[in-house]
């Protein structure tokens, strides 16, 4: 296609953990939601857009997002089952419509319509907002829409159209736009290369862009360097193509100094560890196998692995797993690099119905280790928890003490709910699949979702 004439799209879903959250459970919209790990070391996956204004966001130390929110704040684990399901739902709404996407996580995906090319601004504008009703409409999800003549502008304009609307760049704004931006905007700009840029005086695109391709080699590499002064010019020709699925998902980390404690190696394996699965949550799968790297000193290297009886993507999990598995530099000599990875890659149809019992069993055989508080649990039962009762139906549980747990009773399709109390141990109050929320009957039986009911 002649790329003066090609619109790429950039659909990203609004805060989409939070918002499925939201969606499931009505009586949380409008209020300040933080979704991740509740012990003393979680991480925050996601936030609504009520919380962000206090400044949460994700990546974010749990304990920092829920000081900045207040007591207003509601802080619930990741429930991976429902958020596939409903991943699912958006991208196959948008394919009805955009047939070849290339998706890149759980929430966002790049298209190019064929019926655009050649399109003037304003019909573009159209078709998105088009889109965007009918994702709304099919699913209750939000999703802002980016366009403009290739990927890196299609991205940039989706983040422009955030929340909750469209952007689309036409051609004679492409220039300004990206002439004005931090170098770090640019895709493929990491900390490293944006430090090394900054050293030399280069802090936006434009002044990137105005570089030869030899200055911008001899700065950011032979290979690189022309690809990323391409996309600072506005040239990006890269083809939208569907994406073959990833077999292993992984992060390391080369050290300054080399480790030489066991101790050293636990620490350095939380933020590699939480690193790798921030990444595995994008990809909307879990992972049955942990596997970790040790290249010693000498740079030979060492690998151990461990395969769980199930796939999941719980972090504390994932993360103790990874724990387990470390050798003791004192044993085997010093460490100058760490990774950790997931593979054995499925779908999460059902979350683990006791990940803090399957943590603990992990762990055995690592008391050395000291390691992420345990999410607060009280009977068995934690805040978050789907449940059924016969006569009220499905609900999740808001709160628990002294022998007694408060439910809401509640899906998407209910409105806000009614609320009960029950003792802990109420033969009638069973544990439920979290993907009931979603309260989408027609759509689970056409996909085949093979899930409890």
């Amino acid at each position: 296609m002649d790329s003066s004439a090609r619109w790429v799209l950039h659909l990203d879903m609004d805060a989409f953990f939070a918002s499925v959250e939201q969606l499931t459970r009505p009586t949380l919209r409008g209020r300040p939601v933080l979704v991740g790990g509740l012990g003393g070391r979680g991480v925050v996956a996601g936030a609504s857009y009520e919380a962000r204004v206090y400044g949460a966001h994700s990546a974010m130390p749990m304990h920092q997002a829920r000081r900045q929110v207040g007591v207003g704040a509601v802080v619930l684990p990741p429930r991976g089952a429902v958020y596939s399901v409903a991943s699912r739902r958006v991208f196959d709404t948008i394919r009805a419509v955009v047939p070849v996407l290339e998706q890149l996580s759980f929430d966002e995906a790049f298209g190019e319509p064929v019926e655009l090319a050649g399109a003037d601004g304003d019909d573009v504008e159209q078709f998105c907002e088009r889109l965007r009703r009918r994702v709304l409409d099919e699913t209750g999800l939000i999703a802002s829409v980016g366009a403009g003549s290739g990927k890196q502008i299609a991205k940039i304009a989706s983040g422009l159209a955030k929340p909750d609307g469209v952007r689309v760049v036409r051609r004679s704004e492409e220039r300004t736009l990206l002439d004005g931006l931090p170098v770090r905007k640019l895709w493929g700009i990491g900390p490293v290369a944006e430090e090394k840029l900054h050293r030399l005086g280069i802090e936006t695109v434009g002044e990137l862009a105005a570089l030869d391709d030899t200055e911008v080699a001899s700065i950011l590499g032979a290979t690189i360097g022309p690809a990323l002064h391409r996309l600072a010019q506005g040239i990006d020709d890269r083809p939208v193509a569907e994406r073959a699925e990833a077999k292993q998902i992984s992060a390391e980390s080369t050290f300054a100094a080399d480790l030489t404690t066991l101790a050293q190696l636990i620490e350095a394996t939380g933020p590699i560890a939480e690193h790798a699965h921030r990444r595995l949550q994008r990809d909307g799968r879990g992972a049955r196998t942990v596997t970790v790297k040790l290249k010693k000193a000498d740079m030979s290297t060492l690998t151990r692995s461990a395969t769980l009886p199930y796939a999941t993507a719980d972090a504390a999990t994932l993360g103790a797993t990874a724990r387990r598995l470390l050798l003791d530099p004192i044993d085997v000599g010093p460490i100058r690099l760490l990774g950790v990875g997931f593979s054995g890659l499925s779908d999460v149809r059902q979350e683990s119905l006791f990940p803090e019992l399957e943590q603990q069993q992990t762990e055995m055989g690592a008391a050395r280790a000291p390691d992420a508080a345990p999410e607060p649990q009280v009977d068995g039962w934690r805040i978050g928890d789907d449940v059924r009762h016969p006569e009220f139906g499905h609900g999740w549980v808001q709160g628990a003490g002294h022998g007694v747990m408060t439910v809401r009773f509640e899906t998407r399709s209910s409105g806000p709910g009614l609320v009960r109390n029950f003792a802990v141990d109420d033969p009638e109050v069973v544990r439920a699949d979290p993907v009931d929320s979603l309260d989408w009957p027609d759509f689970l039986d056409r996909s085949g979702d093979d899930h409890d009911q």
